[in-house]
């Protein structure tokens, strides 16, 4: 099974609590993860795009890098692994980013591919001027479509002269093309967001659901596989999942729950008004399930709490999941959380047997994150 990292291109990473690291995203930070998930023979990391935050007195995501000038800063850094930058489609033409991926594709000798949002934040476009309006919901996958059929024209011809309803190409070129094939993801999990992925994506990324639950986004891969299945093409599964270990069962639940006590509630009650917002039939379950307020210390997504034997045991059972390449993890602490998973995780994961990984030596101290002002 394939291991990547959701870097953190936000402030605070993936958890709206006033007791989590409270740190900015920087450079260096986004560095030393990448270089530690390299070392350690993981095999892609994958930055997001995120334009306005949820406010709140964490201040959660409203402070963000830019994806695409992150991932080149990376690409320039590291040798082997793979990385994926994420494309805000309503704010970039798509030659602009077939240029920019072929760009980064010759910074990083062919590991780059791209991820394609297509916009449920309305505040993130409408402060620009950029929303489309709400009909958007509606018509997101077609729209979405369309921008995925120019980059493949021109990242396989370096041409197209494609006509539709949202995009019209006149001789359009880019050159010089990547030199890799380049990689596209999606993250759909309704029908339209599904039949997307089947016919243009390469992966399709879907949320891990629950607490130690970690087959529980299964319906979401034999969806996948129905998808498929009328498409012809082969497209897999990568689940997100967020991991929480440490020597003990019991004190790893202990961080957890300290993270829950602290919940930004504030911060929670943004993210639920704008996933509210898309009340269209192919509003995606992934926005829903980040929004329900049930467990959005962490957006919902699935978690995985345990000493580092158990999480290596219930990512052996992610892997089981038929239709299942890889998992995208975040983590409380993202240094210290990608060397505890080289060192104590991935050696004990059967998934992972024969992985890239070197022999675990002395690891440095790490660099720590710029802290937000209080």
């Amino acid at each position: 099974m394939k291991v990547g990292v959701f870097i953190p291109i936000g402030n605070n990473g993936w958890l709206l609590s006033e007791n989590a690291p409270q740190y900015l995203p920087t450079f260096e930070l986004n560095k030393r993860i990448t270089l530690e998930a390299e070392r350690y023979g993981l095999d892609f990391v994958l930055s997001m795009i995120k334009l306005r935050g949820f406010g709140g007195k964490t201040e959660f995501w409203d402070h963000n890098l830019e994806s695409f000038t992150l991932m080149a800063g990376l690409a320039a850094v590291t040798t082997k692994i793979k990385l994926f930058a994420t494309a805000a489609t309503l704010t970039l033409p798509p030659a602009i980013v077939a240029r920019m991926a072929a760009t980064i594709d010759s910074i990083s000798g062919g590991r780059f591919g791209v991820n394609l949002v297509t916009g449920w934040q309305r505040p993130e476009y409408s402060q620009m001027g950029l929303w489309p309006g709400d009909q958007f919901f509606g018509s997101r996958y077609q729209y979405l479509a369309e921008y995925a059929q120019v980059l493949r024209d021109l990242w396989g011809t370096g041409r197209s002269d494609f006509k539709g309803a949202h995009f019209a190409m006149d001789d359009c070129r880019v050159s010089p093309q990547p030199q890799a094939d380049m990689k596209l993801i999606c993250a759909g999990s309704s029908d339209a967001g599904m039949d997307f992925s089947a016919r243009y994506a390469d992966y399709n990324f879907c949320f891990g659901k629950g607490v130690n639950t970690p087959q529980a986004f299964a319906p979401s891969a034999e969806k996948l596989i129905a998808a498929t299945a009328r498409t012809g093409r082969h497209v897999t599964t990568y689940v997100l999942m967020m991991v929480i270990a440490d020597e003990t069962d019991e004190a790893a639940r202990a961080k957890w729950e300290h993270y829950q006590a602290g919940a930004d509630q504030e911060a929670i009650a943004w993210l639920g008004q704008q996933g509210a917002a898309d009340t269209k039939s192919g509003a995606d379950t992934n926005v829903r399930q980040m929004a329900d307020p049930t467990s959005a210390v962490n957006i919902n997504m699935g978690t995985l709490v345990g000493s580092y034997a158990r999480v290596a045991r219930m990512l052996d059972e992610v892997a089981e999941v038929p239709g299942t390449e890889g998992v995208l993890l975040t983590f409380d602490h993202f240094v210290e959380g990608v060397q505890a998973f080289g060192e104590r995780i991935q050696p004990l994961m059967k998934c992972r047997t024969g992985a890239d990984s070197p022999v675990p030596s002395q690891v440095a101290a790490p660099a720590r994150p710029e802290r937000l002002a209080a």
